[in-house]
């Protein structure tokens, strides 16, 4: 299995960070391979990914939810895919938002990928859009009430 990690601070307090990216539906505005999310039931949700223009659908179940600390998903069919995300409040207005992606690529396309690192800069280019949509003038703020998951 393929890992990459990266990590960023964001000008935001934890509590709006963890909860915006808890917002699972949304992670395709800022995630650039990830074409759509889909709750389907309490703990899984339905994934469409794109890497290195291969569309690949899998089912994950949440493994771990602790509010503003962290999010964790595994594939549920085959070991195809695996996350962590950590949040650590920095002070009050700040917050690091650290990745952990894992993933079997397939495709020869996939591997070169793997290989040349191409995965890694997308990870790190999806969590400079995600501080930025964060940060932005109103955009990303989260007006209160439950992302959606529960704990």
């Amino acid at each position: 299995m393929e890992k990459v990690t990266a990590e960023i601070e964001v000008d935001a307090p934890v509590r709006r960070v963890y909860e915006q990216w808890a917002r699972l539906e949304e992670l395709p505005s800022f995630m650039s391979m990830v074409e759509e999310v889909r709750r389907t039931g309490d703990d899984l949700t339905h994934w469409t990914v794109r890497v290195a223009g291969v569309r690949r659908e899998f089912d994950a179940r949440t493994t771990e939810l602790v509010p503003d600390e962290r999010i964790s998903w595994v594939s549920v069919a085959e070991e195809m895919h695996s996350g962590t995300v950590r949040f650590v409040a920095l002070d009050a207005q700040r917050t690091r938002v650290s990745v952990e992606l894992g993933w079997a690529p397939k495709s020869f396309i996939e591997k070169a990928g793997a290989v040349l690192h191409l995965d890694q800069g997308a990870v790190e280019e999806d969590l400079r859009r995600f501080k930025e949509n964060i940060e932005g003038e109103g955009r990303g703020t989260v007006a209160g009430g439950d992302p959606g998951l529960r704990p």
